[in-house]
């Protein structure tokens, strides 16, 4: 039997994905079979498709080793291998791996061993999905710190898809956040949870008084130079990114020893951790992903440029099921 997918098997543009008729792919005995109903196009999916060569050492050296693009996915299970005991035909799962699940397409074979749970009642397919790969990247940069009710956090980025999460982190432990956002999305960010909200097109974050026990750079447009005279003795600066020369791994080796402000840079591992964290947030309230667009699989690409483009706020969303209904 065959399904639709995106597929690629260059790196480069958005340009060089179609939609082409594969074999739906088989579970063995360790697998589940999903039905993908919604995943997301997301920066890691950016980033594979780009294919920078840190990123090649893990996803492929000369071409993507996965010809289906997509990391992270909500889906309905249809088949399970005899090896798996946790799931059962019908369930509702979600599941994410940032090297690659193949999720861009209507179905995917997941390994049970994989980070992906049930998906709890009160939540859609669309919530799920959203609720994955911006979570466990945000919540890789908290558990770099340790936290006090009161302290001051600059969260530079607050409608993308890691600063939104970040906002309502921040909230969940009690810390007094400053956000950066365009002006057109301020009500949102102070909805999320935000005390004081900077609009960038007007005001730059940096010429502030204010000093801050951590600067959360949630999309990588900054730098611990430029931020450290913001931050108090003893502050922390992270970034999503490595920097503009690669710089924030090596700063958070040697500002260990020099100097009062740290670097530290979220390597993210835990991801079944994760998962399991914002589904007690969501169980208790305290956490509502934010969504921008949503896309049928046949516009991948315009979905990839959209997020490629740095504009997005929160998750843009590949509505599978959508897709396949008509």
């Amino acid at each position: 039997m065959k399904m639709k997918a995106a597929y690629y098997t260059q790196y480069g543009s958005p340009d060089n994905f179609s939609i082409k008729e594969v074999s739906i792919p088989f579970p063995s005995e360790n697998d589940l079979l999903v039905e993908v109903h919604a995943t997301t196009v997301n920066r890691t999916d950016c980033a594979i498709l780009e294919g920078s060569w840190l990123m090649r050492l893990f996803t492929g050296l000369f071409k993507p080793q996965k010809a289906i693009p997509g990391t992270d996915f909500a889906g309905k299970v249809i088949q399970i291998g005899k090896n798996v005991t946790q799931f059962k035909p019908g369930d509702r799962v979600f599941g994410f791996d940032d090297m690659g699940l193949m999720s861009h397409a209507q179905f995917l074979v997941v390994n049970r061993n994989k980070a992906l749970s049930m998906i709890p009642d009160n939540l859609s397919y669309e919530d799920a999905v959203a609720s994955l790969e911006t979570v466990h990247y945000a919540v890789n940069f908290i558990n770099k710190i340790k936290t006090q009710p009161g302290q001051n956090v600059l969260i530079n980025g607050a409608t993308g898809g890691i600063g939104s999460v970040l906002v309502q982190l921040s909230k969940y432990y009690g810390l007094k956040v400053t956000a950066t956002s365009r002006t057109e999305h301020m009500p949102l960010v102070k909805e999320l949870g935000a005390d004081i909200v900077i609009d960038y097109n007007k005001e730059d974050f940096l010429n502030t008084n204010k000093k801050f026990d951590f600067i959360f750079d949630a999309v990588g447009k900054s730098t611990f130079g430029k931020c450290k005279s913001i931050l108090k003795d003893g502050g922390i600066y992270i970034s999503s990114e490595l920097g503009p020369n690669a710089e924030n791994p090596f700063l958070a080796l040697t500002t260990k020893f020099t100097g009062s402000k740290k670097v530290k840079f979220p390597i993210p591992f835990d991801t079944k951790a994760s998962i399991k964290f914002i589904l007690d947030l969501t169980s208790k309230e305290k956490f509502k992903p934010v969504i921008d667009r949503r896309y049928t699989l046949e516009k991948v690409q315009e979905a990839f440029r959209y997020v490629a483009s740095g504009q997005k706020v929160g998750n843009v969303i590949l509505s599978i099921y959508e897709s396949t209904k008509r």
